[in-house]
């Protein structure tokens, strides 16, 4: 498999240097130091615009030295096109510095504009080697030699290759996956979708209910916590490689029922799922490598919220943190995996380093061919990929597992010809 060229731009060792002045620091800038926030606005042509706050330095720090505090890093991703698009052109990263809160109230723009600097980027080269364009203090203003405040940063590019997959239909419908080179799409995996709610055990590996780390989950079939067609069950996927073999797979462990009194899966009582990969030699035998938990959020626009975490040797009680959120049910999103966002969940004991993967989810009611992205540096194999391949389907089929219980799902999850609906 050959990956496809992403790069990564990313801006970090950002700090806020104010002049010296005679005046209070209150009214000469209508900031004091230690109280006001401040904060920068990022922004690159035709990418979404970022913000971040940003710490302050001594007015009396040297230009030649690094900042006494920096902020976390920020990140735009380009992807192929975005490549392709800049190439041979002049990229301009213009930072805009604010004073006062983030956000708006009563319309209005929540911070006083400070000054801004431009940083001039070219992406050519990027694609094969790291690149640093900007490292230092940069003045913010143009007043000649009037005192300014000064912002430093660093701006610099690296390599990010990522092989592209994307299901050839709907996970529900057993598509076959695609991995996407340019505008080559080569069948790479074969996915079986099943839907057994006759079988309280059937979504469970053979040998899998018998280690000691499971043996709690098993209860989550047994307890009768709703009546019979008031829950989801029995779902799984398999993913299978070209000669037919089964690599990986995401089984439904734990049913996705109502909470009481409602026709929603609450936080408080989510379905999961378990990502599986191959144990041993003989093709019944799994191990669990990952587990996802999800649920349908409260409020003006009902979200997806989902856990995911890995799953170690000592069992499902010391599991790793890996990313949690909440998906737009209406619009749907993306699931991403990526030590280098600002809200990661990952933990340090993860030992995450840069972009794992991302998978876009169609809203509910739309069709869902998920685009699954998969960094190279934690693909060693075909079975490897095909893991984050059924991470994906279990993402996409949580949303119709989430949804509402008023509504009727479609025949694809109906294959033992009992409505789901009491």
């Amino acid at each position: 498999m050959d990956p496809c060229p992403f790069v990564r731009l990313t801006v970090e060792y950002l700090s806020l240097k104010l002049p010296l002045t005679t005046k209070p620091l209150a009214s000469a800038s209508g900031i004091h130091s230690s109280a006001t926030p401040c904060y920068c606005k990022l922004r690159i042509k035709n990418f979404p615009p970022q913000t971040a706050l940003i710490p302050l330095s001594s007015p009396t720090h040297s230009d030649s030295c690094s900042p006494d505090s920096t902020s976390s890093a920020i990140n735009f991703h380009l992807d192929p096109a975005a490549i392709r698009r800049l190439q041979g052109k002049p990229v301009l990263l213009t930072v805009s510095v604010y004073t006062g809160r983030m956000g708006h109230s009563c319309g209005l723009s929540g911070g006083k504009l400070l000054g801004r600097v431009a940083v001039v980027i070219n992406i050519d080269g990027s694609v094969t080697k790291p690149l640093v364009f900007q490292n230092g203090w940069m003045k913010l203003g143009n007043e000649g030699d009037k005192p300014a405040a000064s912002l430093h940063l660093k701006v610099r590019t690296e390599p990010d290759p990522r092989f592209l997959f994307q299901f050839g239909g709907e996970p529900e419908c057993s598509p076959v996956v695609f991995q996407i080179q340019g505008n080559i799409r080569q069948p790479v995996f074969s996915c079986k979708f099943s839907a057994d709610r006759n079988s309280r055990s059937r979504s469970l590996p053979s040998d899998f209910a018998m280690t000691n780390i499971n043996r709690g989950w098993m209860t989550t079939f047994s307890n009768g916590r709703e009546k019979h067609g008031r829950e989801r069950k029995g779902w799984m996927i398999v993913v299978h490689d070209l000669s037919g073999s089964s690599i990986a797979a995401a089984s439904m462990i734990t049913p996705f029922v109502p909470s009481q009194g409602s026709d929603r899966v609450s936080r408080s009582n989510p379905g999961a799922w378990l990502i599986l990969r191959p144990h041993g030699a003989s093709i019944s035998n799994w191990k669990p490598w990952g587990r996802l938990e999800a649920w349908r959020e409260r409020g003006p626009v009902d979200g997806l919220g989902y856990k995911f975490e890995l799953v170690t040797n000592s069992g499902m009680t010391s599991g790793i943190p890996i990313s949690e959120g909440t998906m737009n049910i209406k619009k749907g999103g993306k699931f991403c995996i990526d030590e280098t966002l600002k809200d990661s969940r990952a933990s340090p004991l993860s030992n995450i380093k840069g972009f794992v993967m991302s998978s876009s989810i169609e809203g509910e009611g739309k069709a869902s061919k998920p685009m699954v992205q998969v960094g190279v540096q934690h693909v060693t194999c075909m079975a490897d990929a095909a893991l984050f391949i059924a991470l994906s389907a279990a993402i996409d089929l949580s949303m119709d597992a989430c949804k509402l219980f008023s509504r009727k799902l479609r025949k694809e999850f109906l294959q033992d010809e009992q409505d789901f609906l009491s």
